[in-house]
């Protein structure tokens, strides 16, 4: 069973807080890294001058501190958009995990958080398309959790999304044109990222996805644009959301 009186969670209150706007209900979760050590994330988290703060810190010891309540709007998201979601804070709930974002994270650390997603998705009916990265709603001005992060480990427990495309199949296959970049940001902007009017996917966008999925470089731009369609026909964004 799931809960946060479990011995794994610490309670370390932050007063960085408030009510979740409209009375909404969290119905996804943001995946952070920390960028500074672990004692000055924790420090930084409850500063009451900083005014940021999360719902979760996991260290690279798999120590977890819950520093806001679930059902309380954390500062972790900032300025961003997913989907048709533009209060990311009042919809989310927000995990630090301690990581200078240079490096694997830690195996402990990664367990920690699988038992905690599992957790929170079944408490909240958090469905895996909905469990995101802070650079997946802000890719202008976020880069975490960063390429080192395993997203392909998380999918496998049906704690996120991976796309269902074989990269053999489509290593090179496909170069870029106007028709093929204008489906690459029509199927960006349906699987949740933020697009321009005109549905060209930006530079900012694309690489936080391939960041995301592995398929950065000239070499994999067939194997993007497949992602990316696979992950918009199966992972619409706002299907169904009770507070979209």
């Amino acid at each position: 069973m799931h809960d946060t009186t479990h011995p794994m969670v610490i309670q370390h209150p932050s007063p960085n807080f408030g009510a979740r706007r409209g009375a909404v209900q969290p119905d996804m979760v943001v995946l952070h890294y920390t960028a500074i050590p672990c004692a000055a994330s924790l420090e930084r988290l409850c500063d009451p001058q900083a005014e940021v703060s999360a719902h979760y810190l996991i260290s690279e010891t798999g120590r977890i501190w819950q520093l806001v309540p679930e059902d309380k709007r954390a500062w972790h998201a900032g300025a961003g958009k997913w989907g048709s979601v533009t209060d990311v804070n009042s919809h989310s709930i927000g995990i630090e995990l301690v990581n200078l974002g240079t490096h694997p994270f830690a195996e402990p650390q990664m367990a920690a958080l699988e038992w905690l997603l599992a957790g929170i998705m079944q408490r909240w009916a958090i469905r895996p398309e909905r469990v995101i990265g802070h650079s997946d709603m802000a890719p202008d001005r976020k880069s975490d959790p960063g390429p080192r992060f395993d997203w392909h480990r998380l999918a496998r427990q049906g704690l996120a999304v991976w796309p269902d495309v074989c990269r053999a199949d489509l290593r090179g296959e496909e170069g870029w044109s106007a028709e093929t970049i204008l489906q690459m940001g029509q199927a960006l902007r349906r699987f949740g990222y933020v697009m321009p009017d005109n549905d060209m996917a930006p530079l900012h966008v694309y690489h936080a996805f391939c960041d995301r999925f592995g398929c950065g470089g000239a070499e994999n731009r067939g194997y993007a644009i497949a992602m990316a369609r696979d992950l918009a026909a199966r992972f619409p964004v706002d299907r169904d959301v009770p507070n979209a």
